[in-house]
């Protein structure tokens, strides 16, 4: 007796997917057709083994993006931080203006949630992502599903230190650790210390190349412990503080990678008697509202966030109507940055 023999069902089908994840092969096509009545857990699981599975060019045949959602991903350390909250208001401002809207997603700061992030934007069809990525991202391959699958990626302010297809935008964090230490050193300082960030960050690697360059060209000796690496939060800041003040010489200047810090240092300085600037002259970075308000007001960098929203949108807007293409030797675009002088100098 002849028996029939078995389709064999194409590899990387619709069906394996189905299978693997113990779905049925119509959930699948309803995810991969963006289909609005698909719970959101399933659609980031479906997606998901799409990426991790090597998926990607069979099942996408289905068209599942061939219509724009004029939606775009943003991913940020912490919303609340103030250059931040000042480029997404300027970001969503202008995309609005432009007919996107913008999907805004906050890290804390923690790489897993960042990985989680990235794939939830691609499952939710968005045209283009921005991100400014956590203190400890130093692989971006949970970016390649995007950059693989032609949705342009802006990374800003933290960014690779190593080439990847995107487009970077960044402030001069050399210059403005430069401009902040020469600026303190020009004034008489010849103890400086510097409260930085970890130097898994491209931001606090720049800022401390700065700081180094200002201090050699002012012939004044880079002390390794005035030098501290930390995440960059009021606890730490003020644990650095009391190693520096635990006893003398103590440093006659700080230059703080924050302006949290720079406040601390502030207030530290007053809790233990040492008179700002006379004794003590202090530089923040960021030009944080309550830098300004500050008794004394404390001197800053500025980085220009609004400036900086703008450039993001302008750059992502030619990258979506295909005017330019992103490589990995792009060069990175560099936002100015300028010295605020108040009176903690």
């Amino acid at each position: 007796m002849e028996t029939k023999k078995k389709k064999k069902k194409g590899k990387n089908s619709i069906h394996d997917i189905a299978e693997a994840l113990h779905l049925s092969p119509a959930t699948i096509s309803r995810v991969l057709n963006n289909h609005p009545h698909v719970h959101e857990a399933t659609r980031t699981k479906v997606m998901t083994m799409i990426e991790e599975k090597g998926y990607k060019r069979n099942v996408m045949a289905s068209g599942l993006r061939t219509n724009k959602t004029h939606t775009i991903g943003l991913i940020v350390p912490r919303i609340s931080m103030f250059f931040h909250t000042e480029v997404i208001t300027t970001i969503q401002n202008q995309l609005h203006a432009q007919g996107y809207n913008l999907i805004i997603c906050q890290s804390n700061d923690q790489l897993e949630m960042e990985k989680d992030l990235t794939r939830t934007l691609y499952a939710s069809r968005v045209d283009g992502v921005i991100a400014s990525c956590t203190l400890f991202t130093t692989s971006f391959d949970h970016f390649d599903i995007l950059s693989q699958n032609n949705i342009p990626v802006i990374f800003y302010d933290r960014v690779p230190m190593k080439p990847y297809p995107a487009c970077i935008i960044k402030g001069d964090d050399f210059r403005g650790a430069y401009l902040a230490v020469s600026h303190l050193l020009e004034l008489g300082a010849k103890r400086v210390a510097f409260i930085n960030g970890p130097l898994s960050c491209n931001l606090y690697v720049d800022r401390y190349a700065g700081f180094e360059k200002a201090m050699i060209q002012h012939n004044v000796p880079v002390l390794k412990e005035y030098i501290f690496y930390q995440e960059l939060n009021e606890e730490n800041a003020r644990k650095s503080l009391h190693a520096l003040f635990n006893k003398p010489p103590y440093p006659d200047a700080i230059f703080a990678a924050n302006d949290l810090t720079a406040l601390a240092a502030l207030q530290f300085a007053k809790e233990i008697g040492i008179t700002v600037p006379k004794k003590l002259r202090i530089v923040g970075y960021s030009n944080d509202p309550r830098t300004s308000i500050a008794s004394p007001s404390i001197t800053t960098i500025d980085q220009f966030p609004g400036r900086t929203g703008k450039v993001i949108v302008r750059e992502l807007l030619k990258l979506l109507k295909g005017t330019q293409q992103t490589m990995v030797d792009q060069l990175p675009i560099i936002t100015p940055v300028e010295l605020i002088r108040r009176m903690s100098t």
